[in-house]
């Protein structure tokens, strides 16, 4: 496979709520959407690291820049082969992380493939069940009463699990009241790197509750202090931030750091390494779950696909298209049955909206 064009589009779509977590509060979805040129066929990739870096170092400007001036020079009219092999990674190794950079060409060219071998992605990257379980991910409320009818109401329409984002002074008290209204939901919390290991005591508070998971607490660098934690309560910690890279992931199932991990394929650099890291999750033992980052339904796409294998055994983050934006740039919309999301229906991407969206264009040929 050879890229002859890529256009690098930076969309923002507004919210249709506000979702507020330890970071802050989101009222507008930012990616960089990649539209990628080969041989007469047009794909599209995504990566959303959010406007500013918060969630990383990464953000909207760091990403055009790094694909503008360092990763479209190196790829653009080179033979890469088929993006599960390592021509991609190969041409790009002389960057140095900006890994949700790398996931937006990447993701690309994964869908050109699919495109040309007339196969769904799901398919593509060895998924083994294109039935998908979706949760909903719930912000900080202003109010506990408030949450609880949030959650009432994303049970009504289905959704198979529950998570909820926690930080200190909204944590053991919102659990206990969760759990006082619904004590058989399927439920996880997710602190966003809030606590640190001083706070394990009352971490371990939250043992009683039942709780699915314990999403990254503590620092989004690390994994010793995880293992630390994880010694000493019984809730499965799942680790997010703290994972960029397959090395990564051996280094935390070595260390004991976690029982799960959430693979996001912007954060870990597209769907090769979300493979890779699949793989050395299931060797050890630890389940997958595929988190999100507020993508438009460009992005969906692939969180659908990596889904189907066979380690994903949570339910996914995977929104549907009213959940967040006011409108998507895709066609159908995705909306979710019974909890369940086919990876066999085909997505396209509506141009008229894209465009609607889109901010700012820069256009890199070779």
């Amino acid at each position: 496979m050879k890229l002859d064009r890529l256009d690098i589009l930076h969309t923002c779509i507004p919210l249709n709520q506000t979702f507020r977590t330890s970071f802050g509060a989101i009222n507008e979805q930012h990616s960089i959407v990649v539209k990628a040129y080969s041989d007469g066929l047009v794909a599209y990739g995504e990566a959303c690291p959010f406007y500013a870096p918060v969630y990383s170092y990464e953000c909207i400007a760091t990403m055009t820049a790094v694909i503008r001036d360092f990763i479209a020079p190196a790829v653009l009219g080179r033979e890469l082969g088929e993006p599960a092999g390592p021509g991609y990674a190969e041409a790009t190794d002389f960057i140095k992380g900006n890994n949700h950079a790398k996931a937006a060409v990447e993701t690309a060219l994964w869908d050109l493939e699919s495109e040309r071998r007339g196969i769904p992605l799901w398919k593509l990257v060895g998924g083994t069940n294109p039935k998908v379980d979706v949760g909903v991910s719930i912000g900080i409320q202003p109010t506990v009463e408030g949450l609880l009818d949030k959650i009432a109401a994303y049970l009504g329409e289905g959704y198979r699990r529950i998570k909820i984002k926690i930080e200190p002074g909204k944590d053991l008290d919102t659990v206990k009241a969760i759990r006082a209204r619904f004590p058989d939901i399927t439920l996880m919390v997710d602190a966003n790197s809030s606590y640190e290991l001083s706070h394990a005591e009352l971490l371990a508070g939250l043992d009683g509750y039942g709780l699915l998971m314990m999403e990254q607490p503590l620092a989004e660098d690390d994994i010793v202090d995880h293992a630390k934690l994880q010694s000493q309560i019984s809730t499965p910690v799942c680790l997010d931030e703290s994972i960029h890279t397959p090395e990564d992931a051996r280094k935390a199932a070595e260390l004991g750091s976690c029982k799960i991990i959430n693979i996001k394929y912007g954060r870990v650099g597209g769907i090769r390494n979300s493979i890779r890291i699949h793989d050395i999750c299931r060797a050890a033992g630890i389940g997958n779950w595929a988190g999100g980052m507020i993508e438009t339904g460009i992005g969906q796409r692939f969180k659908l696909a990596i889904s189907t294998l066979p380690n994903f055994v949570y339910a996914a983050d995977i929104e549907t298209s009213d959940r967040f934006l006011v409108e998507d740039v895709v066609t159908p919309d995705i909306m979710h049955v019974n909890g369940y999301l086919d990876a066999n229906t085909d997505y396209r991407v509506d141009e008229v909206k894209l465009n609607r969206y889109t901010s700012e264009v820069t256009i890199c040929r070779p």
